[in-house]
Formats: structure tokens, sequence, C-alpha cells
């Protein structure tokens, strides 16, 4: 599956045949519908195994990283970083972004749907909002907007770096960035005390003063 895999991200689904397929695997034809049956079969595999390895490392991550009572700002940006670092050495997260791009059978199936690697994030936004740390209305499109600040600018730094010379504080501080951008616009503000009446006492005040000294 990787000569697949190597053909498919680069040239397209539409594009790749499976006589180059079996030329860079070195097989023969045959033996690939003798195991695949057929080219969308093929890309169903190719697909489901790259699904298969991120859904992996985005569920371990949230259930690892995005822990109740954490701080929402910390727990997003460890997030975001393991991400990132459980991703890109095996490039699990580009290959499987630019499958889905490819437009091809799996990436459009419903089952596919089901299990993007992104519906886990919009579910644990969702989450959040209904815990009153987040304000995401639409939490598909918080989703995207959180993706594209933190993990997509760091893999694109990352791709970029043909010299090897990002570290990862320099990511860190990328995620960092972008983590404090997007809680601007979807954190929840800080509940504030209900205002006091003009006139009333502050009970608040007479919590803290106490009540009055007795007289003797």
């Amino acid at each position: 599956m990787n000569a697949a895999e190597a053909l498919f991200v680069a040239d397209g689904y539409e594009y790749t045949s499976v006589d180059a397929i079996a030329a860079r695997a070195e097989v023969s034809k045959r033996t690939l519908y003798n195991h695949f049956g057929d080219k969308q079969a093929l890309f169903q595999a190719v697909f489901e195994r790259a699904n298969d390895a991120l859904v992996a490392t985005v569920r371990t991550a949230i259930d690892q990283e995005l822990t109740e009572g954490r701080d929402l700002c910390d727990a997003l940006t460890a997030f975001a970083l393991r991400v990132v670092t459980g991703t890109f050495p095996s490039s699990d997260y580009v290959t499987y972004r630019r499958l889905t791009s490819q437009g091809g059978p799996a990436s459009r199936s419903p089952e596919t749907a089901r299990n993007h690697p992104d519906r886990m994030i919009e579910e644990c936004f969702a989450k959040l909002t209904a815990g009153g740390e987040m304000r995401a209305v639409a939490p598909r499109r918080a989703t995207q907007h959180f993706t594209a600040l933190t993990v997509l600018l760091a893999l694109d730094t990352l791709g970029g770096d043909l010299a090897n010379t990002v570290n990862k504080a320099e990511i860190r501080s990328i995620i960092a960035a972008g983590v404090d951008a997007f809680l601007r616009a979807y954190r929840s503000p800080p509940t504030s005390p209900p205002a006091i009446p003009e006139g009333h006492p502050d009970p608040r005040h007479d919590a803290a003063v106490g009540p009055p000294a007795r007289a003797t």
C-alpha cells in the first residue's frame, strides 16, 4: 500500500493508474487485483490506513490533554502540540489531508464523515461550550478556525523547513499564539457577580466585615 499511497498523494485518484501502482510496488497488476479487487478498493484501503493512524493520534491527545478541570489555554496548547509532534514525523496528517483533497471515493463516504478526526475535536468543543468554558455556537466552524491557527500553521512551517532549522520551541510558540487568538474569539468571558442595586447593602461586604461587635 505504500506505493499506492505515494502515487495517490502525488498524482490524485483520477490520474493514478493500477499499472503505475504495480510498477512502483514491483508486483503484477494481477496481484493487485487479487488482493484489493480494483483501484477504488485500493484507495479505500490506503485512505482507511491514513485515517485510522490520525484518529488514534487525535483520540489519544484528546483523552490525555483535554482533561476536565485543566486550564483551557494550557490544554489546547498541549493538545495541538501533541497532534503536530505525533503526526509530522510519520506524515499522517499531511497524508490524510492530501488524500481527502484528492476527492477519491473513500473521502466522500458517509462512514468517513463519521470517523473524521476533526469531528472528534468538534464534539469536544461542543462539550466545552455546554460546560460554559467556550462559546462556540458553531463547533464545526470553531474546529476549522482552531485547526487553521494551530495544527495546520505548525505543519506548514515544518513542511517548508527544508534545512531542518525549526525546533520544538518555535513550534510551541506558533501553537501558543494560535491558541491565544482562538480563545480571544471563543473563550467564554469570566462570570461577573450580580450588580447590587443602588442604596442596597452589599452582602459580600457584610460577610467580609462580619457581625457588629456586641456592646459590653
